[in-house]
């Protein structure tokens, strides 16, 4: 997975004016379940090549995490025509994560 880094500056580009429907992983590096979830948005990412996966480090963006109201991390923003479709906390499987997609 190519790794985009979302931050204040690119945001808009990246995310709300994507042509193709958007994840958002909002997470940071000493977080343990962020860590296992990584290898599940890997999958995700190469099973979905129509979507794509970006990162937001909560540490780093938090005017990011607190416009899409982040209390807890891992989590996952799904984003489609730049709306939000839907939202989950925490380690999730890869089934429950295509399905969120599927919206």
């Amino acid at each position: 997975m190519s790794e985009t880094i979302v931050n204040e500056m690119n945001f808009d580009t990246e995310v709300m004016e994507s042509e193709k429907p958007v994840l958002l992983d909002f997470w940071a590096p000493w977080c343990g379940p962020c860590t296992m979830l990584a290898p599940v948005l890997e999958e995700v990412a190469k099973a979905c090549p129509d979507i794509r996966v970006l990162k937001i480090n909560v540490d780093e963006q938090p005017k990011l995490a607190a416009k899409f109201q982040v209390m807890s991390i891992p989590t996952l923003v799904f984003i489609k025509d730049g709306e939000r479709k839907a939202v989950t906390v925490g380690v999730q499987p890869k089934e429950e994560i295509l399905n969120m997609i599927s919206l």
